[in-house]
């Protein structure tokens, strides 16, 4: 079976915390090169892998990694927004 690819935000999470490949390297116990690898989408995660780098940014795994290409999260925040607030309109 193959693998299926996994989308993924790392390089946008590390800019908006100015954390560099290799401080998330650490704080992960990878090497820094396994963090380009990741970001260009060359290499999947291990599960527990993958849990570690949403432990390090604060996020669900679901918010970082995907089988699908991922939105900006600009536009994922607000089309989240717009479904809050249709959902309050209807009254739910």
């Amino acid at each position: 079976m193959d693998n299926r690819k996994l989308y993924n935000r790392i390089a946008v999470l590390r800019e908006e915390r100015n954390i560099s490949r290799k401080e998330l390297a650490v704080q992960i116990g990878v090497n820094f090169q396994t963090i380009g690898y990741l970001e260009r989408e060359d290499y999947n995660p291990s599960l527990d892998l993958a849990f570690r780098i949403s432990e390090v940014f604060e996020l669900p795994v679901e918010m970082i990694f995907s089988t699908e290409p991922l939105k900006p999260l600009s536009q994922q925040l607000l089309e989240n927004q717009q479904l809050l607030g249709n959902k309050k309109r209807l009254g739910e």
